[in-house]
């Protein structure tokens, strides 16, 4: 019975990392005097008659509960708070749910200090950063966006790796020079020190983002720049934060210790992408399994992710990195494995944990900021809230000029203010400023780093919904996407992929339709067991927007009844329906022929002489001669299916290219002859062998496609 209680008080007392919680300590047992057994005399052990011992019918054992009892009434106190905060009319239209529960933070800490004359507990660094941290990463990563996620996925890595570094390096040399002005109040922090503390100031919160973010409700683009680069930048900065860590306990510093320091920074993303990636199969693997005990199959989506996160912290990388990439890894493939009723319970499992790990992260921002170990420095302090937003904003320019030149939609000025506006800091940068070595001005740092942290949640969080509506920036779309919409988004991506074939260019829908391929052919078959194989990928489309929709329902805002139109008068629908049949009579009256998106008009598919397309002979090439010919077709059918139609346009395509490339003056010759070489002939049918595959579901049957014969003439 001793060793769960134990257990469960040093997890319990751990998760919160409170200070003033400890273990109750049973006093020792007097030397000389041990305590009398109940009922029994001291002297001979006999019963005693004349000391009877009554039985307890109430009684209070406060210490035996008292861990455990304080977490469950801090968790109580910020659920209270957020569900408060739903239900009090316009304030959620003013002020953002993390300005709230930081201002009840900030009022508990306040009672707190106020009766007990000491400061209030506060969160330790180890608790947020192995308790707290990852349900909320996991969360993101799990149900990241991944088609928009990996589109942006250089513009991301742009902004988290360069952008974090332009910001590490501009605050902590210009706080240095601060110092050397200031040399009377902060002559004594060092150039390591300013680094150090500009590598945990520019951590942008991936917590605080996504609050205020999903309030806001931009654009899928410009959120997932925001999100997807304040979530990558978090494991930038954790990796500088331990680097200039190590630097500093250093006697000196030379090339070679930058120089490997850099080699740590590339070894600590990439190992803990490996890793991520590693426990993200496993757990696909481990769920093909689960069929006969479906109760535990969530389960595992969550051991997987949490272990991958303490193996990559247990040999020092980037713990952030690894649980989203063992997140993104396995989704796909444990939502085919598990049934609908696993995928929800993971669903609202990981949405729970994430949101009561959040709202106690901003309770605990406010109650720990009434201490009694602030240090002021004017110059220090504003110089600091200055810089960070000067920094920000001039790489957020600077690196957007550039890469603007290399996409196709460019990042226009109003979402780069939004971008740069949106470096909101939280609980990492707070996190990371307490495990800092003891020096004098670790204090000033500690001050420093929640003026920021305040300012950044309350002035720009409070500022950045009104300024999205005054810029008029694009908004989310309400709207889930139909599955007509997805299956002609991924016919557009198939398209894509087979013109950058065709054109010997290896960009990202090359590469995209490669890991597809490759997806289908191995993975699938290897992580998702058999009788959950889709037939189609119209099918697995269909499941997805199905579980996207799940989702969506829950997250959508609701619909306000007012903006529904009044219903119209009975004189409205008279005239509404005269109005529809006099146009239909005069439609009706026409001398035309019904349409029909199978069959063209009976003028259009006038028997023409089609002369077969000859290959001409290319320069440095043998003399061959490639012949393409169509069935006759009967008069009385002339259905044309869409796979005809995008072959005919090609053709004309190419032979418009073969006209500017031979020189030919005359017309039909021009239009009947191209070049083409056997690299691109192989390119044509893998074209066509696309159009045909993504067009057959949708436009026509497979019996009504013509044959083709590819006749070779010496």
């Amino acid at each position: 019975m001793l060793a769960p209680r134990t257990l469960s008080l040093l997890l319990s007392a751990s998760l919160l990392g409170f200070s003033g919680l400890t273990l109750p300590a049973e006093p020792p047992p007097h030397p000389h005097h041990p305590p009398p057994q109940p009922g029994l005399n001291g002297s001979d052990g006999a019963l005693s008659a004349d000391l009877p011992v009554a039985l307890r019918v109430f009684s209070v054992d406060y210490h035996h509960v008292q861990a455990p009892f304080e977490i469950v009434l801090w968790i109580m106190l910020a659920s209270l708070a957020k569900l408060g905060f739903h239900w009090s009319g316009r304030v959620p239209a003013v002020v953002p749910e993390s300005c709230l529960l930081i201002m009840v933070g900030l009022l508990v800490g306040g009672v707190i200090y106020g009766v007990r004359h000491s400061a209030p507990p506060t969160l330790s660094a180890e608790a947020f950063f192995l308790f707290l941290l990852p349900p909320i990463v996991l969360d993101a990563g799990y149900f990241l966006p991944g088609r928009l996620f990996f589109e942006n996925l250089g513009t991301i890595l742009w902004y988290a790796v360069l952008g974090t570094l332009w910001n590490v390096l501009g605050i902590g040399l210009s706080l240095h020079g601060v110092c050397l002005l200031a040399s009377a109040s902060l002559g004594d922090v060092s150039l390591l020190h300013c680094l150090l503390f500009g590598s945990l100031i520019a951590a942008v919160d991936p917590v605080a983002v996504l609050s205020v973010f999903q309030e806001v409700r931009v654009n899928e683009q410009l959120h997932i720049l925001v999100f997807g680069e304040s979530l990558l930048n978090d494991a930038v900065t954790v990796v500088l934060y331990k680097l200039f860590e190590s630097f500093l306990r250093l006697p000196s510093v030379s090339g070679l210790d930058v120089l490997l320091g850099g080699c740590r920074v590339l070894a600590v993303g990439l190992g803990g992408l490996c890793v991520g990636l590693f426990f993200g199969l496993v757990a696909a693997l481990t769920s093909r399994f689960t069929s006969r005990a479906p109760v535990i199959a969530p389960l595992f989506v969550f051991l997987y992710s949490y272990l991958s996160y303490l193996t990559s912290e247990m040999l020092h990388l980037s713990g952030i990195t690894a649980i989203v990439t063992c997140a993104v890894t396995m989704k796909q493939y444990v939502e085919a494995n598990v049934s609908e009723h696993s995928n929800i319970s993971i669903q609202y499992f990981l949405k729970m944990w994430s949101s009561v790990s959040e709202t106690l992260i901003f309770i605990f921002l406010g109650v720990s900021t009434i201490q009694d170990i602030h240090m002021w420095s004017w110059p220090f302090v504003f110089s600091t809230l200055l810089l960070c937003l000067v920094w920000r904003a001039s790489g957020v320019l600077l690196l957007t000029a550039v890469v603007n030149k290399l996409r196709r939609n460019a990042v226009t000025f109003r979402d780069q203010f939004i971008i740069a506006y949106g470096g909101l800091r939280g609980a990492i940068c707070f996190s990371l400023v307490f495990l800092i070595d003891d020096f004098p001005k670790k204090r000033l740092f500690i001050t420093t780093t929640i003026v920021v942290i305040l300012f950044t949640v309350f002035v720009q969080g409070m500022t950045i919904k009104p300024l999205v509506e005054l810029l008029d920036v694009k908004r989310k779309k309400r709207a889930l996407p139909t599955v007509s919409e997805e299956i002609h988004s991924r016919l557009i991506d198939h398209l894509l992929a087979g013109i950058e074939d065709v054109v010997g260019y290896w960009g990202q829908h090359y590469w995209k339709d490669k890991f597809e391929q490759f997806n289908r052919k191995y993975l699938r078959r290897f992580l998702i067991r058999e009788d959950h194989q889709a037939p189609s990928s119209i099918l697995r489309v269909y499941q997805e927007l199905e579980r996207r929709e799940q989702r969506g329902d829950e997250e959508a805002p609701p619909v306000d009844p007012r903006r529904h139109g009044r219903p119209l008068l009975p004189e409205e629908m008279d005239s509404i329906r005269r109005i529809l049949s006099r146009n239909l009579q005069r439609f009706s009256n026409k001398q035309t022929p019904a349409y029909s998106r199978h069959a063209l008009h009976q003028d259009a598919a006038v028997e023409r002489p089609r002369r077969p397309l000859h290959s001409h002979q290319s320069l440095g090439e043998p003399c061959t001669h490639h012949t393409v010919t169509h069935r006759p077709q009967q008069a009385e059918d002339r259905e044309f299916s869409g796979a005809h139609r995008v072959r005919a346009g090609l053709s004309r395509s190419h032979t418009g290219k073969a006209r500017r490339h031979v020189g030919v003056n005359e017309k039909s010759r021009a239009y009947n002859s191209f070049s083409l070489s056997s690299h691109s002939i192989n390119c044509w049918f893998r074209y066509y062998r696309y159009i045909s595959i993504f067009s057959r579901p949708l436009t026509f049957d497979a019996h009504l496609v013509s044959p083709v014969s590819l006749q070779c003439a010496p």
